[in-house]
């Protein structure tokens, strides 16, 4: 099976996965990855792209393990 395209910018190799349920809206992830992460008004965390290029895998493996309620993984396509 071929890999599925993402928005022009390749084959997918990704996805960021957010336990909802662990997260306390730290903005941790936010501060590491703004334009992958967003805490907004209303104190709840926003995934703006769960797959993002593989150019960004570094910074959200960095988000993942500096997570302080380990509520980010993420999942191989």
């Amino acid at each position: 099976m071929a890999p599925t395209p993402t928005r022009g910018r390749g084959a997918v190799g990704f996805k960021v996965v957010v336990d909802f349920d662990k997260c306390e809206s730290n903005a941790v992830c936010m501060a590491i990855a703004p334009d992958i992460f967003e805490v907004r008004d209303d104190d709840y965390l926003y995934v703006l792209d769960e797959t993002p290029a593989e150019e960004r895998r570094p910074a959200v493996q960095e988000a993942v393990d500096r997570c302080p309620k380990q509520a980010i993984s993420i999942a191989e396509l």
